[in-house]
């Protein structure tokens, strides 16, 4: 089993940056493509960011692409993820995910998931 635990999340103000992390444990995550996640209040869970096992590639929903980061270390078993010029509706819980399949992480049918960190952004 791998254990996934997210950090970094807080309150920001529109047009500030935070750093989430995610740590893995239980399993080295070398073999695993990695993701994150998110999920606001009444709303479905959405895919912000995907990276390859090897880090070669990523992927980001329209909505963060050219402000967020995605990247892994797989020495550390751990990936971050980035988020620059932060909007308001950026704002939810943000799950880190890791599954050995892209298509099955894509789909947010991960075998894997983190238990979350609450990013809030204020305008």
């Amino acid at each position: 089993q791998m254990q996934l635990v997210e950090s970094g999340g807080g309150l920001a103000q529109a047009g500030g940056s935070l750093r989430l992390s995610c740590a893995a444990s239980g399993r080295t995550i070398i073999n695993y493509d990695m993701g994150w996640f998110r999920q606001a209040p009444g709303k479905e869970r959405t895919l912000v960011a995907l990276i390859s096992s090897g880090g070669g590639t990523t992927a980001y929903a329209d909505s963060v692409k050219g402000r967020f980061t995605i990247s892994r270390d797989n020495a550390k078993n751990a990936m971050s993820l980035q988020m620059n010029s932060l909007k308001p509706e950026d704002t939810a819980n943000y799950y880190c995910a890791a599954d050995r399949f892209f298509s099955r992480l894509r789909s947010a049918r991960a075998d894997y998931w983190g238990q979350g960190t609450q990013v809030t952004v204020s305008s």
